[in-house]
């Protein structure tokens, strides 16, 4: 674990290579990190195998950097993309639904070729 592979982009440089976060989504992270109450807390949205269609999303509060991470900033608040996630993700838009039907992040993924009824995870 270090910074020194870590990059920097801001929202006007992620076009499809990266993640956005939606205005109503950095607005909700950051009211929760507001919550947690700690300053050393970023978003990390990660890929990992398993689900109903073979990979899910992960998306957590974290403290640390990893080599290779990526790293974007949507309104002040940060997010981190892992090395290995980073292709799963290019051009991901992570918005945040609060409706009556729904409350919740949700991930629009144009490397997505499918997903399961439960919508957490994709293939």
């Amino acid at each position: 674990m270090s910074v020194q592979d870590s990059t920097t982009l801001d929202s006007s440089a992620t076009g499809t290579t990266g993640v956005l976060l939606s205005d109503p989504a950095a607005s909700k992270v950051k009211a929760l990190l507001d919550q947690e109450g700690r300053d050393d807390l970023r978003l990390r949205i990660a890929v990992q195998p398993g689900g109903c269609s073979g990979l899910r999303y992960q998306l957590f509060f974290d403290e640390r950097f990893l080599d290779g991470d990526q790293t974007y900033e949507f309104g002040g608040v940060e997010v981190i993309v892992d090395r290995m996630s980073g292709p799963y993700l290019g051009g991901a838009t992570i918005d945040f639904v609060d409706t009556i039907e729904k409350q919740g992040f949700t991930i629009d993924n144009p490397n997505a070729g499918g997903s399961c009824a439960c919508g957490d995870s994709f293939h």
